[in-house]
């Protein structure tokens, strides 16, 4: 039995792997705590899980759901973009339903990458990113990210040649890994940048609803020009501790998401409806509700940065996102730091090199653990140092 050539070039999956390494010291009877998955600790809002509940029971629910989304459903989308951010989506034309971001997002190279193709990635980010262009035999550009520019991609130094062959590039601010933000200059250029190469923007805003000390990370739909040339995926995942779920939606350029639509409706069946209705009560939610969840996590990032800087370990603050980007002590790498920690303290931290090569050098903390759990994670690193 011979395997395709792609899968063979694909490294390890991140967070399969360190459900792997979890699983392998548990086994073992070993005490672990995970600060790799950000995977909500908390549940579902039970207004959110009634609704599933009453929707499982209509029977046109059963049936194989609509390939875009349910009427419904995008018109709940394109409410919500109205009300969070004063943005109009066209429901039929300008939205559309994913089994969660990770699927559109892997979805969007076999719409628009052919092999050869180049897609500008950030130096640190989401590793889908990446292996989404692996299994089309595309390319990838890393676009370099620093300390000193705020880990902001640096489309801007993209060679010529490279950008002679690009047909997309990825964004995401909040950022995943580095929790880094961006401001409106910043997304101008990346559009103006995208209409003048003929590019695909992709900003994935999966952490949208996850703002510290006053910050509400904005949509770059709200910008000018931004619809000519991207679109913007949105998750229920993190806002409405509804990771396992596997709803989410893209919106944003008609011409990307009918090519989107096209790839989706022959490959995957749509989101259960039954789920959509969930989500349709999820958007219809007080911001209290949110409110709440990001204060929770601000309270968690207060804890772990305190602890972090008693021990030596450095970091800058966050201001949104669930995930704190720490830097290794000097004479590690990103790699030997994780694996030290994981073998010495029983905790596990994704290596920042994991998420491209800007990450060398970095780990990332996640805040979805109890207050409890994380102190003691902490104070463990501590003492494996």
């Amino acid at each position: 039995m011979r395997t395709a050539d792609r899968i063979a070039s694909l490294p390890p999956y991140l967070f399969a792997e360190i459900d792997r390494k979890a699983g392998l010291k548990r086994a073992q009877g070993i005490d672990v705590i995970s600060l790799g998955i950000g995977d909500p600790d908390r549940p579902t809002p039970e207004r959110i899980v009634e609704a599933m509940g009453r929707a499982i029971h209509v029977p046109r629910n059963h049936q194989y759901p609509s390939y875009a989304g349910a009427p419904s459903y995008r018109k709940a989308c394109s409410e919500w973009m109205q009300r969070r951010f004063g943005v109009d989506v066209d429901p039929d034309t300008e939205t559309l339903a994913l089994i969660g971001s990770k699927e559109g997002i892997a979805h969007l190279f076999v719409a628009f990458v052919d092999p050869g193709d180049v897609t500008l990635v950030p130096g640190a980010g989401y590793p889908v990113y990446y292996t989404g262009g692996v299994m089309v035999g595309g390319e990838t550009y890393w676009m370099p990210m620093t300390e000193e520019n705020g880990f902001l991609a640096d489309f801007e130094s993209t060679p010529a040649d490279v950008l002679g062959r690009a047909k997309m590039m990825f964004l995401s601010y909040p950022n995943n890994p580095t929790s880094a933000i961006a401001n409106e200059a910043y997304f101008d250029r990346a559009i103006a940048f995208a209409r003048e190469h003929d590019l695909l923007l992709v900003h994935d805003n999966a952490y949208s609803e996850i703002g510290y000390d006053g910050y509400r990370p904005p949509s770059l739909l709200e910008r000018p020009g931004a619809r000519d040339v991207a679109i913007e995926l949105f998750s229920c995942s993190k806002a409405y501790n509804m990771t396992g779920w596997r709803v989410a939606f893209a919106c944003g350029n008609a011409k990307a998401i009918k090519a989107l639509s096209t790839v989706k409706s022959n490959i995957d069946s749509g989101v259960f409806t039954a789920v959509q209705d969930a989500a349709i009560e999820a958007f219809a939610g007080p911001p209290s509700e949110i409110d709440e969840l990001c204060a929770m996590y601000q309270r968690r990032r207060d804890l772990v940065m305190e602890a972090l800087g008693k021990i030596g370990i450095q970091a800058a603050m966050p201001k949104a996102t669930i995930y704190i980007w720490a830097k290794v002590p000097e004479g590690y790498t990103s790699a030997s730091f994780a694996e030290k920690i994981l073998e010495e303290a029983d905790v596990i931290v994704p290596a920042g090199s994991a998420y491209g090569p800007s990450g060398e050098g970095f780990i990332r903390i996640s805040l979805t653990t109890p207050d409890e759990r994380l102190e003691e994670a902490v104070a463990r690193i501590e003492a494996s140092l």
